[in-house]
């Protein structure tokens, strides 16, 4: 690998705690029942969203750090998807939070666009990804 894709690589490991450490406190919210979560079935399904979307954008992430290296993409669009694809771990699951941070919220804000413009980063860099790959 790359140099670039190895500090990528350990940037999305560091981040690997964060996410354990959210299933813990989301499995704390239901063990002790905390308002605002529980009874909050539109806050409960975002933050699980985003726990969830994390945690698998982050090894998606690492597994296509194997593949950019491989690509005949010249260095700046290697850059590019080095960049899309660590950008929509870390947007879509703030929207998800983000945009449900009081425990009263019952609908999403606009923060919630957060998860769209991560989901445009993912898809753009995997598309340009998959084309350096043919």
């Amino acid at each position: 690998m790359s140099p670039s894709s190895l500090s990528t690589a350990g940037v999305l490991l560091i981040t690997v705690p964060t996410i354990a450490f959210g299933g813990v406190s989301l499995l704390t919210f239901l063990m002790r029942n905390v308002p605002g979560y529980l009874d909050n079935p539109v806050r409960r399904g975002l933050w699980r969203a985003g726990h969830a979307h994390a945690g698998v954008l982050v090894l998606f992430g690492l597994v296509a750090m194997l593949y950019v290296d491989q690509s005949d993409l010249s260095a700046p669009l290697r850059t590019l998807v080095r960049t899309l694809i660590v950008a929509a771990p870390i947007l879509m699951p703030l929207g998800f939070f983000l945009s449900v941070v009081r425990p009263s919220d019952t609908k999403p804000s606009k923060l919630i666009w957060l998860t769209v413009a991560g989901g445009v980063c993912l898809a753009a860099g995997t598309l340009i990804l998959g084309i350096g790959l043919l």
